[in-house]
């Protein structure tokens, strides 16, 4: 049995969970709701203030999907009743980011067209669900991004990050809170 399938799932105060026919779990929550179908492999159980993740048999895809599949419910329960966040650091001499609105504008560095016109301005829009946030008074610079979807909050912290990853001669770029840049040495002169 999964070590991680096998635990229950509590459900806290507050937060109300409904598993439809055909395994459709909603979960709603202080924060919002979310709603998943999974496999119907599974067997997905309430009983009182937890939630229970089955498996019939011990075929292969019924093992590899059964702690994945408490996660992911245990991901939605913590999601709507505490939420997620990631914090992204901005390092560089001249870069920042501008909230306007519902949007962000990460000024990165980078040269100019052929035109003239900058073309180191990256707009980042929030979506349903994700919120932006801009600390420019600390240094270094920090964009943090909240939600109540675990993956749609870290996909959106790798879209961030992808604009302008950390390099690693000067750690300029645009890292996570928690990471660690491996520093090189750069060349030495003779």
């Amino acid at each position: 049995m999964s070590r991680i399938g096998r635990m229950p799932i509590t459900v806290p105060a507050g937060v109300t969970v409904t598993v439809a026919e055909g395994n459709l779990v909603t979960v709603k929550g202080p924060l919002g709701t979310l709603t998943q179908k999974f496999s119907d492999r599974l067997t997905i159980k309430q009983e009182g203030a937890e939630i229970v993740v089955a498996r019939s048999t011990d075929e292969k895809e019924d093992r590899s999907i059964h702690g994945l599949t408490r996660t992911l419910i245990n991901n939605m329960v913590v999601g709507v009743s505490q939420g997620y966040s990631k914090t992204l650091e901005i390092i560089g001499v001249g870069y920042k980011a501008v909230k306007v609105g519902k949007t962000v504008q990460l000024f990165l560095g980078h040269s100019l067209t052929s035109k003239g016109n900058p073309q180191d301005k990256f707009i980042i829009e929030e979506t349903d669900g994700i919120t932006l946030e801009v600390a420019d008074k600390v240094v270094p610079m920090t964009i943090t991004v909240k939600g109540i979807d675990k993956q749609a909050v870290g996909q959106m912290a790798a879209v961030i990050r992808s604009k302008r990853p950390p390099e690693p001669y000067h750690g300029k770029g645009v890292k996570y809170a928690t990471e660690r840049v491996r520093r090189k040495a750069g060349k030495t002169g003779k």
